[in-house]
């Protein structure tokens, strides 16, 4: 089936070199810039020195193409993610946490606040 673009406008490159040489890179560079912006307007980080003798989070882009009913791109999305797993417990971080809600628990909330009203 003809779609009207490139074979390789239709993949998802797996790297930032990967996608500047693609016909396509306009449209993952608006992505880039908008993922961006985003952690801009979050404050998600600081920039600092890095102290001595630290061990540094690294991280990548991971780049996806939305699409929608029809199967035509729809958008074109692209994340900056920190990979994690070269942190050391106890060295890097100290505590975990990580918000989970059962479903019994989250029921039982509602039954309450709907009798209180």
């Amino acid at each position: 089936m003809f779609t009207g673009m490139s074979e390789i406008e239709g993949l998802e490159p797996q790297t930032v070199e990967d996608a500047c040489t693609r016909p396509d890179w306009p449209r993952w560079r608006e992505a880039i810039s908008a993922e961006f912006k985003s952690l801009d307007e979050a404050r998600t980080w600081d920039i600092v020195l890095r102290p001595k003798n630290t061990n540094i989070v690294s991280c990548k882009w991971v780049f996806k193409i939305k699409r929608n009913a029809a199967g035509q791109i729809d958008k074109y999305k692209a994340r900056l993610i920190a990979q994690g797993f070269s942190q050391v417990h106890g060295v890097n971080y100290y505590e975990t946490y990580a918000l989970v809600v059962r479903l019994t628990s989250l029921r039982l909330i509602l039954a309450v606040a709907a009798q209180w009203d």
